[in-house]
């Protein structure tokens, strides 16, 4: 009997978030709705330019276990801290939500990741980050023992930007596929599709279940609408899913496209995790053996609480919100 039903790999990010106007971005050549990489000294100039700030650990895959075990689910996660303030925040939260995470911090090097996430009225998230330690996450942080006591593994697609990362991802990926061991992958953000395009198809058929927003997958399989996109990832992976915002989500097997409608809120008050929620949502209910409408379903549930609070980590158990 596995130990964890999913073990997610990625960053190790402190999220600094804060309510912004257009005009801001517009001042800091940010793009609106997409993740620029800064180093730390644009990071602390970012910093002492925002009057009001939230912080709390982030990072996707981080945020996708932490929604598992809100859900009543057993994650794990590896990713790399320094042994500084923001190390310890991320690192107490993680546990604190109930995911284990016991990677050691490292002594040296660059300082603990920390991702500045400017909310425009619009609810519409940008984001700029200081990567920090996780650039040096490499395949010594590849705990085989956790693989192998796993159900499936979920990686982030952020983690191709390094090298180093990127030969631990294969290294994860292969540990996995040697003993049976289900693997997903997120492609995390357009301009990581275009950076890495190639790759990302390339890695496919590696991957059972993919993870996409409806940008991404236009992207990555060369499609001008999301039919297109449709008929062209059938067949691609096991399960390939693609969230489309008000619009819903589509589950795609080799056999089937399964539609699920999007859940009304009252309010929108933050998109930041949506996406993380949702694959959250849609992993614990696949390890639990759920039915695939019934895992979108409980993804779709996820997001949408998710967005009606500021910041990618739920406020109380999604369990409590949610029937799962």
């Amino acid at each position: 009997m596995s130990k964890y039903d999913v073990l997610g790999i990625g960053n190790s990010i402190v999220d600094v978030l804060s309510f912004v106007d257009e005009e801001f971005l517009q001042k800091h050549a940010l793009n609106k709705g997409v993740m620029t990489i800064i180093d730390e000294d644009t990071a602390t100039g970012l910093y002492s330019d925002i009057r009001t700030t939230t912080e709390a650990s982030g990072g996707s895959a981080a945020n996708t276990v932490a929604g598992i075990a809100s859900l009543g689910g057993k994650p794990a996660f590896l990713g790399r801290v320094k042994d500084d303030e923001f190390g310890k925040i991320f690192t107490h939260d993680l546990n604190g939500i109930g995911v284990d995470f016991n990677c050691a911090p490292a002594i040296d090097g660059k300082a603990t990741a920390r991702c500045m996430v400017f909310i425009t009225p619009d609810a519409e998230r940008t984001m700029a980050t200081f990567l920090g330690a996780c650039t040096e996450f490499d395949e010594n942080y590849v705990d085989e023992e956790k693989i192998k006591n796993s159900k499936l593994i979920y990686v982030e697609g952020y983690l191709w930007d390094e090298e180093k990362a990127k030969n631990a991802i294969q290294k994860a990926m292969k540990i996995a596929k040697a003993n049976n061991i289900k693997t997903s992958f997120t492609l995390s953000d357009p301009f990581c599709v275009s950076r890495h395009k190639q790759q990302f198809l390339d890695l496919l058929p590696e991957i059972d279940i993919l993870f996409a927003n409806e940008e991404e997958a236009l992207m990555l399989f060369d499609a001008s609408n999301f039919e297109e996109a449709a008929t062209i990832a059938q067949g691609k992976c096991e399960i390939i899913v693609i969230t489309k915002g008000a619009a819903g989500s589509a589950i795609i097997t080799r056999d089937e496209i399964i539609n699920v409608a999007a859940t009304k809120i009252d309010k929108l008050v933050d998109t930041t995790g949506a996406g993380d929620l949702y694959a959250g949502g849609f992993l614990y209910g696949y390890t639990q053996e759920k039915p695939l409408a019934e895992c979108g379903r409980i993804g779709t549930a996820a997001a949408a609480n998710i967005i009606t609070q500021l910041g990618a980590r739920p406020l109380k158990p999604l369990k409590d919100c949610i029937a799962a």
